[in-house]
């Protein structure tokens, strides 16, 4: 999987029963329970193989968190690196980010990197689960949380669903904000990347048609197996259009925000704008979408959202990940 998020909850794809008999070691956090930075720390120690002991406090000025005889409390970073010192395994800091961007690189620029990555995940994910699906062409149950193949077919269009509105919501925003930063540096950079989202919009709204077709089939009607194949075919290629596009983008466009010289102020605006344009991201799916990061991915993502200047809105978006995983 992308991201823990607590217990994980794998598709029929990736069945692998759950650990839920191993005894994980005890943290207590201690912090005041509205604050920002007390939530990023829960959520960070969502990914770490522990038993999390939250303590609401209004006397901690910064989160503390007590390990055995340790307790460590300061910076964000510094608690951070101390959980990775603690419990290696994921890593929630990485010394190398990789690529052409870097600590400087605008804030828009990374989002979009990180939104590519999720899809990406998600994407594979429901693939793989379309291949599964086909293999088994509604005659044998995969995963026995699934239930009846007809059932399987409901979740797996409701993760579809979510799927699609977040690839929506991305090229929205792209399209009404990062596009436009790129068109007034240098008009026409972006027609092929707009056309490109053209393109692959009626293939994306008719798999979802594909997948409502197979709900209302019987599982031994003639047809249910060469339906599930051809969604296994279309969404692998979607997957590697997708693919392609993001890859585009990422070498060809994005490098271009840097020469946009935007100041940390215009920066700070534009990632308000985005959120605005991606509220349903950002809002109720907004665990499915952390789902698919890696740890330090994910990290990244929530420092960049802590720098929203609605911080009721940070903190709303980040309880989600908590309520749901307790």
């Amino acid at each position: 999987m992308g991201s823990c998020l607590g217990v994980s909850r794998k598709s029929a794809s990736e069945i692998a029963p759950a650990d839920v008999l191993k005894k994980y070691p005890t943290v207590k956090l201690y912090g005041n329970p509205n604050s920002v930075t007390t939530y990023y720390i829960r959520c960070a120690l969502l990914y770490k193989p522990v038993t999390v002991n939250f303590v609401p406090s209004d006397t901690h000025q910064s989160p503390a968190v007590e390990y055995k005889s340790d307790s460590v409390t300061g910076s964000v970073d510094s608690v951070l690196r101390y959980l990775d010192l603690k419990f290696p395994e994921p890593k929630l800091l990485t010394g190398s980010i990789g690529g052409w961007y870097d600590e400087t690189t605008p804030f828009v620029v990374w989002l979009v990197i990180l939104q590519h990555r999720s899809m990406v995940w998600h994407l594979e994910r429901m693939g793989r689960w379309a291949e599964d699906l086909a293999a088994r062409g509604g005659k044998a149950r995969g995963d026995p949380a699934m239930g009846t193949p007809r059932m399987e077919v409901r979740k797996f269009a409701r993760g579809y669903s979510q799927l699609l509105e977040l690839m929506l919501e991305h090229a929205q925003m792209e399209e009404r904000i990062v596009f436009q930063i790129l068109e007034k540096a240098d008009r026409g950079l972006s027609k092929a990347a707009n056309e490109e989202h053209a393109r692959d919009l009626p293939m994306m709204n008719g798999i979802k048609e594909d997948i409502k077709s197979i709900g209302v089939l019987d599982s031994g009607h003639p047809a249910y197996q060469d339906a599930l194949c051809n969604l296994s075919t279309r969404l692998k290629t979607l997957k590697e259009h997708s693919k392609k596009h993001f890859e585009g983008e990422e070498k060809n466009l994005l490098p271009l925000m840097e020469a946009a010289e935007l100041s940390k102020a215009q920066q700070d605006k534009v990632l308000d704008q985005c959120l605005d344009v991606m509220h349903g991201t950002h809002s109720h799916l907004f665990r499915f979408f952390m789902e698919g990061l890696l740890p330090p991915d994910a990290m990244h993502y929530l420092d960049m959202l802590s720098r929203c200047s609605d911080q009721n809105r940070v903190s709303t978006m980040l309880r989600l990940i908590i309520d749901k995983a307790v």
